[in-house]
């Protein structure tokens, strides 16, 4: 009785002595099912007829964890695959060949639905029949309920349910199931990961780590297409945005191919940045601009802004620290055929910003007419440090201000820890500018990246009065070189 859950309580009750006292042991058995509410409607005694597939030992029971490997797995640190073999016992119905399809489409609420387990397989003892496997979980105690057993009466069906020996190997096991058995019971289980064209990136806790190449290969194993499993072994490195990895398992090839939104890359991902859970937020910037506009990438990676706006007939100016980026950059411009339309750079953040893109606004923000519609964006992302880069907009330029319609839109992405990041980061922003932008700026949670860090976009167009020094009259100077010294500024 205890093997099946019932409650020595239930045992003691008026109402359980006086039917069991007067009541064969079989529907003692009956009575106990239906007072617990484990088996609906009339109760059928299973004849134990067992259909085996292996000869190994079988567990005669019904197995309320059908889809947990062998519990010797347990602790594995190297796969073996083999270890993963058991054998369950699973309700079946015994069927007419030529009525399977209709049995399956009248108990398909009943019948095994599990991907790479037969629902249908032959009857060892009649060539004739077939076995339909149903699931264990919604078949209690081996029995059928009044309605289901009415439909196969309308089949012409016998509502015998009987025991089906089920062999299930390690292919029958998701990720998740696997490493939940593997790993130390109450540990966490991580089977996520960032896919990154053939390589599957991992960022595991230090506790999974003793289990990390089992991990690697499990992915791999359950995952088409995977041929190479890293692990992340350090931070972000902020100056290259790139880290050290380990490969866990698979192929040590990591230059690899990826497509966003249509377009495609190639990268050797242990030398460059790319973040496939951005694909979303680099859609939506690009959907912000127009053909004709000007995007300057200040920390463009290979090219995930940068390629898709040249696509849209945008001049690009694109610009990375990093050479690998930078040469990624040149080759993906040329997988898309837009080499001629991004002007791509290999410098230093703020000289990429003192530099072209002074050098464009000062060309081309003066000839802007109010009734023109091309924009100027400038797309900062480099979450851990660009909202740093915002001061060197201050006076980026001289002379007097252009039309506000013209003024350059900013998007700049930062994390942040606070309770009210959206806050947080436009304070960071109006320090940097040194001005407020209270009702001149829009901000957009990208995604949270760890427990209690978002990442945000911050959207601004930036103050004239923070763009532009104005020149001040001086008889002794020419126009092009005076400045206003009462304001502290100096003399280029």
């Amino acid at each position: 009785l205890w093997r099946f859950g019932y409650s020595a309580r239930l045992l003691k009750t008026n109402h359980f002595r006086t039917a069991a006292s007067n009541t064969s042991f079989p529907a003692v058995w009956t009575l106990l099912a239906q007072y617990s509410g484990r088996i609906p409607g009339p109760f059928v005694v299973v004849k134990k007829t067992t259909f085996s597939t292996m000869p190994e030992t079988v567990e005669d029971k019904a197995n309320p964890e059908l889809y947990s490997p062998h519990p010797r797995v347990r602790g594995m640190t190297l796969l073996n695959r083999e270890a993963f073999k058991r054998t369950v016992v699973v309700p079946a119905l015994k069927v007419k060949k030529e009525i399977v399809n209709s049995l399956l489409k009248s108990l398909k609420q009943l019948v095994l639905q599990r991907p790479g387990l037969k629902r249908v397989v032959e009857d060892p003892e009649d060539e004739d029949s077939r076995l339909v496997i149903l699931d264990p979980h919604k078949i209690p105690g081996f029995s059928l309920g009044e309605s289901e057993q009415q439909v196969l009466r309308e089949l012409s069906v016998d509502p015998e349910v009987s025991r089906y020996n089920l062999e299930l190997t390690y292919e029958n096991f998701k990720s998740e199931e696997i490493l939940r058995a593997v790993l130390p019971e109450g540990q966490e289980v991580t089977s996520g990961f960032s896919r990154v064209g053939h390589i599957a990136h991992l960022n595991l806790r230090d506790h999974q780590l003793p289990y990390r190449h089992l991990i690697g290969q499990v992915i791999i194993d359950k995952n088409p297409g995977i041929t190479c499993a890293v692990n992340k072994t350090s931070i972000i490195d902020s100056t290259y945005r790139n880290f050290e990895m380990e490969v866990l398992a698979g192929e040590k090839n990591l230059v690899t191919k990826v497509k966003e939104n249509n377009i495609a890359y190639e990268l050797d991902f242990s030398k460059v940045y790319w973040n496939p859970r951005l694909s979303t937020e680099r859609g939506r910037i690009v959907e912000l601009l127009k053909p004709g506009d000007v995007l300057f990438d200040v920390f463009a990676g290979i090219g995930p802004f940068a390629i898709p706006a040249a696509k849209k007939k945008c001049r690009v100016f694109a610009n990375d620290l990093n050479p690998e980026s930078y040469n990624w950059l040149l080759h993906n411009c040329r997988l898309n055929k837009v080499d001629t339309k991004v002007k791509a750079f290999n410098m230093d953040g703020r000289e990429f910003l003192r530099g072209p893109v002074r050098e464009e606004l000062s060309k081309e923000l003066p000839l802007m007419k109010e009734e023109q519609k091309n924009a100027f964006h400038v797309v900062m992302n480099l979450p851990a440090l660009a909202v740093e880069f915002l001061d060197v907009f201050r006076h980026l330029l001289v002379g007097e201000p252009c039309s506000a319609a013209a003024l350059p839109t900013v998007h700049c992405y930062g994390f942040s820890k606070h309770k009210d990041p959206a806050k947080d980061i436009r304070d960071r922003a109006e320090a940097s500018l040194g001005t407020s932008l209270d009702g001149r700026c829009s901000t957009y949670l990208v995604r949270n990246v760890a427990p209690n860090k978002e990442m945000l976009c911050i959207s601004f167009q930036v103050p004239a009065d923070v763009l532009y020094k104005r020149p001040c009259p001086d008889e002794a100077k020419p126009a092009s070189k005076r400045l206003c010294t009462s304001q502290g500024f100096s003399e280029e």
